[in-house]
């Protein structure tokens, strides 16, 4: 059975004493779920955020990772840098990292073979930009990022994986993808991964939408089949909006 997650990415959001209060407050008026709650602070924050949530049911990840296990990679992180935190978690492939620093899909392979490996687990985005989807190629920059980053990947591997469909048109925009779209697409990429690999990873495998889901939006896009979840922007940073959000799947 899949898991529903909502996982809250900051970016490069809230300082020490900003992630300790959201922290504090998200504890405060989280109910008992079945949803996968993560939050995915800055990399400063990353060891103050495990220790305050010692205890709760709620995951820190990180944002980003290198390849390599050490070396001469200034301002990267490596995985048993971030396993050394208690964070086992790891977001590759946002689209932000993309387009600003030009990770690429033989890069992004790299880190995902890394980080399972070494037993993380990767949520792993990818998505069309908006003259993609005007021009009719959406699905296509879909199959392509998915082969290329991940289908040479054994079977086993996909244990550790979630996927994140990022319309990137539709991040930081106030634009959000039609529920039927996002359905669309996410049974499109459980059919892709049905077809490389096989009935049960399909079926298994958590798909999240990415893409200005908020409290008003987040019931609809959550009730379609093939979402099981989101990777939450903008409305993590509020934590009484990231419990609404939350608290859409009951």
């Amino acid at each position: 059975m899949r898991s529903n997650i909502v996982a809250g990415n900051w970016k490069m959001n809230k300082d020490a004493g900003g992630t300790e209060a959201l922290l504090s407050e998200l504890k405060s008026i989280l109910p008992q779920t079945s949803v996968s709650v993560m939050v995915a602070p800055p990399f400063v924050n990353l060891a103050a955020a495990s220790s305050q949530l010692a205890g709760v049911a709620v995951e820190v990840a990180a944002q980003n990772m290198h390849f390599a296990d050490s070396g001469a990679y200034t301002g990267e992180v490596s995985a048993d840098m971030l396993l050394s935190i208690g964070v086992e978690t790891v977001i590759l492939g946002h689209s932000e990292r993309r387009a600003y620093f030009k990770e690429d899909d033989e890069m992004l392979s790299k880190k995902v073979v890394q980080a399972v490996q070494k037993g993380m687990r990767v949520i792993f985005c990818f998505g069309e930009e908006l003259d993609d989807r005007k021009a009719g190629n959406h699905f296509k920059v879909v199959e392509d990022q998915l082969k290329n980053a991940l289908f040479s990947l054994p079977e086993t591997a996909w244990k550790q994986l979630i996927l994140a469909y990022e319309p990137v048109w539709a991040i930081g925009t106030g634009e959000t993808a039609s529920p039927q779209q996002a359905q669309e697409m996410h049974a499109f990429i459980r059919q892709l991964v049905r077809q490389a690999y096989s009935e049960k990873v399909a079926e298994s495998v958590s798909i999240l939408y990415g893409g200005s889901v908020k409290p008003g939006n987040a019931a609809e896009i959550f009730s379609k089949p093939d979402v099981d979840g989101g990777l939450i922007g903008g409305a993590s940073l509020v934590a009484e909006d990231f419990v609404a959000i939350v608290n859409a799947f009951e």
